[in-house]
């Protein structure tokens, strides 16, 4: 099964989108390669607000939430995951509404307030401690909205889906996109549980998601079953490239990717070493010590 990617979107940045009754999006004007035009906010509700990702740290992005929300309270700020992009405006925006914080939360150690992953982004490497911690299947509730938490570990390790109850929508985050497949990149991202993510999203009836960058997907339960199939493709290419003389991940991902824009070069050599990652655990490839771009693998 082929994914249907689209790049179509309809936005203008800092321009408040009514994409689903009662659900408003506002992108944020950080575009990148792996960002797309930038990250979503998403305002659920109507008589008060939650506000669903506040993006990046921006006085512009942060005052056109608070324009969006035209006087009404906004309650409730609520994190799919604590990437940079996603969570750097929670400062911002919960010092001005005095809002409850809600998230999976996660703890790291005191190395400073960023670090580089080895593709290039900036994560986080924050403690996180919502006032309510959401775990799977927890329920939100505001003033005329509930939502209910799918923890979906893979992208990152704290990754949460939002079911906006009611009306068959779902905010994605980053595990499920239109306009591209998410990035899984160690340390950050498993595989493994990526894809047992990509599971647990199968059959719930959904009729729209709503992601982290770019626009509507709305035919959610064949998207995923795509990101399945395309996963596990990819993986037997990869242990194909294996099986037919020992690799190293750089080898493959220039087998695998030819043509590759450079700018994205690190991040499929991080995707390909999520898959190889997965292979050893499943005791499919083996190798002299942890995986690295330039060491030999073999069939195990």
């Amino acid at each position: 099964m082929a994914i249907d990617l689209s790049t179509r979107m309809n936005f203008s940045y800092g321009e408040p989108r009514e994409l689903a009754p009662g659900i408003v999006r506002i992108v944020a004007n950080n575009p990148s390669p792996l960002t797309f035009k930038g990250t979503n906010t998403y305002l659920v509700g109507s008589r008060t607000l939650a506000v669903v990702d506040p993006g990046p740290e921006s006085e512009a992005h942060c005052a056109a939430i608070l324009k969006a929300a035209a006087g009404r309270p906004i309650s409730h700020i609520v994190l799919t995951h604590t990437h940079h992009d996603h969570f750097d405006g929670l400062a911002r925006l919960a010092a001005q509404t005095k809002a409850i914080v809600a998230g999976y939360g996660r703890t790291v150690p005191p190395k400073g307030s960023h670090r580089t992953a080895p593709d290039g982004r900036e994560i986080s490497s924050v403690s996180f401690a919502p006032d309510i911690v959401l775990r799977d299947e927890s329920v939100l509730d505001g003033d005329g909205w509930r939502m209910r938490a799918l923890f979906t570990p893979g992208h990152a390790p704290d990754h949460l889906c939002l079911a906006i109850e009611g009306t068959g929508v779902v905010l994605s985050g980053d595990h499920v996109m239109a306009w591209n497949t998410s990035v899984v990149a160690p340390p950050e991202g498993r595989m493994a549980d990526y894809l047992a993510s990509l599971e647990r999203m199968r059959g719930l009836g959904d009729t729209l998601y709503l992601p982290g960058h770019g626009g509507k997907l709305r035919e959610p339960e064949r998207m995923v079953r795509a990101y399945l199939v395309h996963r596990r493709m990819r993986e037997e290419a990869i242990l194909g490239a294996i099986r037919e003389k020992p690799r190293a991940i750089s080898e493959i991902v220039t087998l695998l990717y030819p043509g590759l824009d450079p700018k994205l070069l690190r991040a499929a050599s991080l995707s390909v070493q999520a898959h190889v990652e997965h292979l050893v655990e499943r005791g499919l490839v083996g190798g002299d010590g942890p995986p690295t771009s330039d060491r030999l693998l073999y069939p195990a």
